[in-house]
C-alpha cells in the first residue's frame, strides 16, 4: 500500500502516506525505515508543518532497478527501457516485415539489448521485459499468446523470448490491457474506478476497468471488442467471422474500404504515413470512408457504454489518436446517437493521454505491478526452465 502510494503520488510525507493509506503513522513509519533501508526509497527533500519540524518527503528509488517494455505490433516492435520512476531512458523502433513467432522473439531480445547497451544499464538492474501483444494470453507456467487475426494459434511466445536470449523475468500481456494499465496509471482514466480504454490502431482492442481493476474474463479473452458484431453478414474481418467493428474501425480496414472504393489494390507499406493522408484528404471518397469509420467507432462506444456503464471511455492506440485529434466531436455525436440515454450521461470521452508508445509504457508498469503487489523484487523470483 505505501509503495502503491508513493510510486502513483509521490513524493509523499510519512503523515501523508498515513492519511492515504489508513495505516497507523507508527506502522508507516516502520515500514518506510525498512524500505530505505533497503534502498527501494529515497528521501526527496521536506515540506513545512504546522508549527513542528519540516516533513521529510519520500519517494520510490528511480535508481533501484529499470523496467523495459515492448509493443509488438502488426508492422513493428517499439522497445522501451525506464527507471524505476518511469523516465524514459532509451527506445528503439524496429520494422517488421512479416508478424511470425520467430521473428517477433528475435527482435524482442535485439531490442532490449539495444536500448540496454545505449543506456549503459547492466542486465542485472532490470526488474523485468513487459510485452505487450495483439490477441490473448494464457496463464501458466509459461505464457501462452493466442492471436487468431495474425494467425498465432497457441504460440509460446514467453519460452521463445526466453530461448531468443531475454534474461530479466517476462511478463506478457495484451496490448489494449497494457495501454489501459498506463492511462490507468498516468492518464486519462486517472482516477476513474469504472473506465474502458480503448485502443484503434491496425486493428481494435479494449481494456474495461471495473473498481479499479481489469476484467480479463474466465481464460482472459475479454476485451475482444473488435470482434463483436456492428454489421451482420458485413465485410470479411481478418479473424474469418463477416461483420466485426474492426472490419469497419481498425486502420487497416478503414484503408482497406478506401482502396476499395478507388479500385486499388495494393496495401500500403507504411500505414501510419497512408491514415494520415486519408484523414487529410479533402477527396468526396476519403471524406465519406472517414465519415463512415467515425460512425462505426462511435457505435461500438455506445455498445460498450450500454455494456459496463462506464464513467470514462479513453480512446487511444496510434490510429484513434490520429482520428480522435481531428474528429473526436463526431464521434462523442455517434457515441450519443447509439448509447442509452442515462448510462451516456454518466460518461466522459476523451483523447489518451500517453501517446502513442503507450503500449510500451503499459507494459513497462507490468513489472512495476509485480513489485507493488506483492512487495517483492521481481529479479528475486525464480525464472520456470
Amino acid at each position: 500500500m505505501l509503495l502503491t502510494a508513493l510510486f502513483l503520488d509521490g513524493p509523499l510525507s510519512r503523515l501523508q502516506l498515513s492519511a492515504s493509506t489508513g495505516l497507523s503513522a507508527a506502522t508507516a513509519s516502520t515500514i518506510t525505515g525498512e524500505l530505505l533501508d533497503e534502498g527501494l526509497l529515497v528521501e526527496a527533500g521536506s515540506v513545512e508543518s504546522d508549527g513542528g519540524r519540516p516533513r521529510v518527503l519520500l519517494r520510490v528509488n528511480p535508481a533501484f532497478g529499470h523496467v523495459i517494455g515492448v509493443d509488438v505490433g502488426e508492422t513493428g516492435i517499439k522497445v522501451e527501457l525506464f527507471d524505476l520512476a518511469m523516465t524514459r531512458l532509451s527506445t528503439v523502433d524496429l520494422p517488421l516485415v512479416e508478424v511470425e513467432p520467430g521473428a517477433v522473439s528475435d527482435l524482442i531480445a535485439s531490442g532490449v539489448g539495444s536500448v540496454l547497451a545505449e543506456a549503459g544499464v547492466e542486465t542485472s538492474s532490470v526488474l523485468g521485459v513487459g510485452v505487450g501483444v495483439p490477441g490473448t494470453v494464457e496463464r501458466g507456467t509459461s505464457a501462452v499468446v493466442h492471436a487468431q487475426t495474425i494467425g498465432w494459434d497457441a504460440v509460446p511466445l514467453e519460452k521463445m523470448i526466453r530461448a531468443a536470449g531475454v534474461e530479466p523475468r517476462l511478463f506478457v500481456e495484451n496490448g489494449a490491457k497494457t495501454q489501459g494499465q498506463a492511462e490507468m496509471w498516468f492518464g486519462a482514466g486517472r482516477g476513474a474506478g469504472h473506465a474502458v480504454i480503448v485502443l484503434v490502431g491496425s486493428g481494435v482492442g479494449v481494456a474495461v476497468v471495473t473498481d479499479g481493476v481489469v476484467h480479463r474474463g474466465a481464460t482472459s479473452n475479454a476485451g475482444e471488442w473488435g470482434h463483436t458484431t456492428i454489421v451482420y453478414g458485413g465485410r470479411r474481418c481478418r479473424c474469418g467471422v463477416r461483420g466485426c467493428l474492426e472490419a469497419y474501425a481498425g486502420a487497416e480496414a478503414m484503408l482497406g474500404r478506401y482502396r476499395e472504393a478507388l479500385r486499388h489494390n495494393d496495401p500500403p507499406v507504411d500505414q501510419q504515413s497512408a491514415l494520415e493522408e486519408l484523414l487529410s484528404s479533402r477527396s468526396a471518397v476519403a471524406r465519406r470512408v472517414v465519415e463512415e469509420s467515425v460512425g462505426y467507432l462511435g457505435a461500438g462506444i455506445a455498445n460498450l457504454v450500454n455494456l459496463f456503464n462506464p464513467e470514462r471511455v479513453v480512446l487511444g492506440g496510434w490510429a484513434g489518436l490520429a482520428l480522435g485529434a481531428r474528429r473526436l466531436d463526431g464521434i462523442i455525436a455517434a457515441t450519443a446517437e447509439h448509447a442509452l440515454r442515462h448510462p451516456y450521461g454518466q460518461v466522459r470521452i476523451e483523447l489518451g493521454r500517453t501517446g502513442p508508445d503507450a503500449v510500451a509504457v503499459g507494459a513497462a508498469t507490468l513489472p512495476v505491478a509485480a513489485l507493488l503487489e506483492t512487495g517483492a523484487d521481481p529479479r528475486s523470483v525464480r525464472i520456470p526452465g
